[in-house]
């Protein structure tokens, strides 16, 4: 399973250390996120982040975008070295064409929508995107519980992509740990997000990697 540890609950008093923490373990990519205040009840960081971190950062980046009206900052985002941007489709005027511009940009693109919205929202855009983001807390802050009913969502996503023959990826996002990680991969989860449970741990590429190994 990938693994994509969450910017959000790292000490950004030590911010070197952190991501040296990522390049020395089994992380697949960076999850950076990026919030507006409009969009979710949240300010988080943005491109100067971002552009500060990327060269010492050997991970793919892994932008999950809750701002309104994503598509205005896309070219920025593959500018920062973004691999994979991810957009709320309740936040963008027209998903298709958002999705043909990060994949022009170079980038692939991630689509995500917030846990009260239907997953049959999604169905417009199953062959377009390259992977779909299930939140399994309200988005805004990191910290927050596991929302239970995130198993049987993945399932049902799972079944949406088979039947559509679409070969995107699964990433869950919110709560994850060590006891429920297996669970979601069984249920078809490729890529989890995890932050405190990571960076608050006392041996941080440890949990990484034991995350890796599911």
């Amino acid at each position: 399973m990938l693994v994509s540890p969450s910017l959000l609950s790292a000490d950004f008093y030590n911010l070197e250390r952190e991501i040296e923490v990522v390049n020395n373990s089994d992380a697949a990519w960076l999850h950076l996120d990026v919030m507006d205040g409009v969009f979710v009840p949240n300010i988080s960081f943005g491109f100067p982040v971002m552009k500060s971190v990327r060269p010492h950062c050997i991970k793919p980046f892994d932008a999950h975008f809750m701002i309104v009206r994503p598509e205005r900052y896309i070219e920025k985002a593959a500018e920062n070295g973004v691999m994979m941007m991810t957009v709320h489709i309740e936040a963008t005027e027209d998903i298709h064409a958002a999705i043909r511009r990060i994949h022009d940009c170079g980038m692939k693109a991630g689509v995500t929508l917030k846990p009260e919205s239907p997953l049959d929202t999604l169905r417009v855009v199953l062959n377009e995107a390259d992977m779909f983001l299930v939140m399994s807390v309200h988005p805004g802050f990191s910290g927050q519980r596991f929302i239970e009913g995130s198993v049987e969502r993945v399932r049902e996503l799972k079944s949406m992509l088979a039947a559509a023959g679409s070969k995107a990826l699964i990433e869950i996002d919110g709560g994850v740990d060590g006891a429920n990680a297996p669970v979601l991969h069984s249920a078809g989860v490729d890529v989890v997000v995890s932050g405190d449970y990571i960076f608050k741990a006392p041996d941080p590429v440890k949990v990484i990697n034991s995350l890796a190994l599911i």
